[in-house]
């Protein structure tokens, strides 16, 4: 297998730059504090989408179990701040180590497994640690939920701008990890696991990595977001979060980088200004996202490469531009 790759010496894909570059403006042309709050839970669900298609766009691996992991970063700092005291700068990074290490036991335990046995899998996980947390009122107080304080005194301009660094490394993380030789091995696993295997790929080794990294990514959306709200409740594990977070990246583009930070905005964003009309905005919204899989099966971002690459048509040769080529 050839694994070499040149080294353009850049840290992200340009697609991306491009996003995050009038990502960081919103701010000023968005005032309304909701909106401002819409746009940081955006970002929030753009780390997890990233880190999800990094497992099932590129690695081939689809799950169901993004907002478990976000679940356990974030119970991870709620707890360990509400019954000792600890301070957010701590609580996160220890939510990240949990996430990514429950992660990798998962990625083991499913190594074995293909398709459907591994969402089911992973459906079953996500049960299983909502199920958890809300039983165990001596440490989570059940459904009621941990009150958490907010990072640091920060404003919701202030969350928009950490969100949007933890997601902006994200992004480098994956950028640079599937330019590696470890993104080839990924990748291979999502084309033909088998051809992968006879070529020398470790299987095990790769399909349990990337499930930890996935996992590791999504405890720190969950650990910045409880601080958001400033509630660790098991609403935030539920399998409709899943959905949703996979919804993103479909419609966005699955397998590229730039889809799931335009089908976060996108999806969000559009399902909070329908709210506007009633209760019939979840209907107009799904029928959204139908046509939108249905006529971009690429994803938003794939319409967007397509029409870049769109040769253009030659105009028709005039009469004297004609002579002149074959002569009088």
């Amino acid at each position: 297998m050839n694994t070499r790759r040149k080294f353009s010496g850049r840290f992200l894909d340009p697609a991306s730059t491009a996003i995050f570059a009038v990502a960081a403006v919103l701010p000023l042309l968005v005032q309304q504090p909701y909106w401002q709050g819409v746009l940081v839970v955006a970002l929030y669900y753009g780390i997890m989408a990233v880190a999800w298609n990094l497992l099932a766009g590129f690695a081939g691996q689809f799950t169901l179990s993004p907002a478990a992991f976000s679940l356990l970063g974030a119970y991870t700092s709620g707890v360990l701040n509400f019954h000792y005291g600890l301070s957010p700068a701590v609580g996160i990074p220890l939510g990240v180590l949990v996430a990514g290490l429950t992660g990798l036991l998962l990625g083991r335990i499913s190594v074995r497994m293909r398709g459907p046995y591994v969402s089911l899998t992973s459906v079953a996980f996500l049960h299983i640690v909502s199920i958890v947390i809300s039983n165990s009122y001596s440490i989570t107080r059940g459904d009621l939920g941990l009150q958490v304080p907010d990072l640091f005194g920060l404003s919701r301009v202030g969350y928009f701008y950490v969100f949007l660094a933890a997601l902006v490394l994200v992004q480098v993380l994956v950028y640079q990890l599937l330019r590696s030789r470890a993104g080839l091995f990924i990748q291979a696993l999502r084309d033909d696991e088998l051809a992968a295997a006879s070529r020398g790929v470790d299987v095990t080794r790769w399909k349990t990595v990337v499930f930890g990294i996935s996992s590791a990514m999504c405890g720190l959306a969950g650990g910045l977001y409880v601080h958001f709200i400033r509630l660790a409740s098991p609403e935030i594990g539920t399998i409709l979060q899943s959905g949703l977070v996979v919804t993103m990246a479909v419609v966005g583009g699955m397998a590229t980088l730039a889809g799931p930070l335009i089908g976060a905005f996108f999806i969000q964003v559009a399902s909070e200004a329908l709210r506007a009309i009633g209760m019939q905005h979840m209907l107009v919204f799904a029928l959204l996202v139908i046509l939108s899989v249905r006529f971009f099966p690429g994803g938003l971002w794939g319409f967007v490469e397509d029409m870049l690459r769109k040769p253009r048509v030659p105009a028709e040769p005039t009469v004297a531009a004609a002579r002149e080529r074959v002569g009088p």
